[in-house]
């Protein structure tokens, strides 16, 4: 008698019925007796309306400009009608940021420079 077991399936592949469960606004809502063409379905909550479109990508301008202050460069995403910037990296924040910390180095630079030659024999 040989040690292997084989168990082989006997027919085809059973399908299994996809049953999708009530969004909760239709579970929750209230009944009523309405006529048929005066009924209306629960809206979904799982869809989601954005109230901000996204602009035109006709009317926006890509632009590299070089902050000086900051010593980086900047990539922005600009509308032509409004002249806004609709994208900006870096952002405004970490710009400030490294301006702020080259304005320390700086001072940093020029204190130990001045200490430098402010030594006496």
């Amino acid at each position: 008698m040989g040690t292997d077991f084989n168990i082989k399936p006997v027919g085809g592949p059973v399908a299994a019925p996809i049953v999708r469960p009530l969004p909760d606004a239709a579970r929750n809502a209230v009944e009523t007796d309405l006529p048929p063409p005066k009924t209306t379905t629960a809206a979904d909550a799982a869809a989601n309306v954005r109230n901000n479109p996204q602009p035109d990508a006709s009317n926006l301008t890509d632009q590299v400009v070089i902050d000086r202050a900051a010593a980086s460069i900047v990539y922005r995403v600009v509308d032509n009608r409004t002249s806004l910037v609709v994208r900006q990296f870096p952002d405004e924040a970490r710009l400030r940021l490294r301006t702020y910390l080259r304005a320390q180095d700086e001072v940093k630079r020029e204190q130990a420079e001045q200490a430098r030659y402010d030594r006496t024999a």
